[in-house]
């Protein structure tokens, strides 16, 4: 016996019908009259019948009632000859259960049968559904969040220019204290600060009305002077020490508005949770690492367990101190910021010996 003519014989007598029965993905053959003629396990697993149901019932009895149509219309095109290729519908399982197959169909018109393969993408679907609600949610959120910015931002210009035209009238030369004029000065300077941070805020609000924010150039430099100007009586009065280097990575392709606010409320943290009896040190540097773009900012405060808070870092009204200006609204923000613009952020924190924040851009 010619050895070649054997082994198509035993491919087709008992290979390919183990590999019909033993896929896991569905095959089937139906015939032109609408029912199975020939199903593998697969088919009565996923939709939860015996064979004996299927090949007794039209398969259109087994689709979702709202993809019947479709399926009809597609059905007809198998019909006169076109192969279906990317299909999907939903069946309803025995256990009333809806289940998502995506189908690929080979009419054989002569046979009058058409040979299918499905795969079953319900979890797929409900990844699918799962994003698109977020993306829903988080569209809404940041809309919410757009809203209660701009209407903050332009509300409170009117009260702090109001403070800014008391500090105009008041007359220097008649107070006598060194130090009243000194708090004075830092308090104007600070509110200043405010005013061109709001309107800018504005600005930026009213111009640009989208999720893709535009980078430009910023230095890291320039942006901790900003953000150091307008704390300064915090950091003078907490005797906050910021040690900083930024040699290896001066400037960074970011928003400016953004990276303010990291700064701000990373420091403003750091000064916040300060250890009882030690002073705040804040180190901050920046590096190139593997064509990457870090920044650290790295205090010696109190820190919290790793372990209880990892999974809740990051999200809304968190709190992990009990301190009376704690809104759980900071760090929210900097992983919006950070993220938004296509970064990553990593915290690492010890109970006492402080806490890490590591950006990569």
């Amino acid at each position: 016996m010619d050895l070649n003519s054997r082994s198509d014989i035993d491919i087709s007598a008992y290979h390919l019908e183990n590999f019909f029965e033993l896929s896991a993905d569905l095959f089937c053959i139906a015939g032109y009259d609408g029912y199975f003629k020939k199903i593998n396990s697969a088919v009565a697993k996923v939709l939860g019948y015996s064979e004996e149901e299927l090949m007794s019932r039209r398969i259109s009895s087994f689709i979702h009632p709202d993809d019947q149509d479709k399926t009809a219309q597609h059905r007809k095109e198998l019909l006169n000859g076109s192969p279906l290729y990317h299909f999907e519908n939903r069946y309803i399982t025995k256990s009333g259960e809806v289940v998502w197959l995506y189908w690929t169909s080979m009419p054989v018109a002569e046979e009058e049968l058409v040979y299918a393969i499905a795969k079953n993408i319900t979890h797929k679907k409900k990844e699918e559904e799962d994003r698109n609600k977020l993306i829903a949610e988080l569209s809404a959120l940041n809309a919410d969040l757009k809203r209660l910015s701009y209407t903050t931002s332009h509300d409170l210009r009117s009260p702090v220019n109001n403070l800014l035209n008391v500090f105009n009238l008041l007359n220097k030369r008649k107070i006598d204290d060194e130090q009243v004029q000194q708090f004075l000065s830092i308090l104007k300077t600070g509110t200043e600060q405010l005013k061109n941070t709001l309107n800018d805020y504005v600005d930026i609000l009213a111009e640009n009305d989208r999720i893709n924010t535009e980078k430009e150039s910023v230095l890291f430099e320039d942006v901790l002077k900003k953000v150091t100007q307008s704390i300064s009586s915090l950091i003078i009065d907490s005797r906050t020490i910021i040690q900083t280097d930024f040699e290896s990575l001066p400037t960074v392709l970011f928003k400016k508005s953004y990276l303010e606010s990291i700064f701000l409320n990373l420091i403003t943290n750091s000064i916040k949770y300060a250890m009882p009896g030690r002073n705040p040190l804040i180190d901050i540097h920046t590096w190139v690492e593997n064509e990457k773009q870090y920044l650290s900012i790295t205090d010696n405060g109190i820190g919290f367990d790793m372990e209880l808070v990892k999974d809740k870092i990051f999200g809304k009204h968190q709190r992990f101190h009990d301190h009376a200006d704690s809104k759980g609204i900071g760090l929210y923000l900097v992983h919006n910021h950070v993220t938004s613009m296509g970064g990553t952020i990593q915290v690492n924190s010890e109970i006492g010996k402080g806490t890490s924040f590591v950006i990569c851009f």
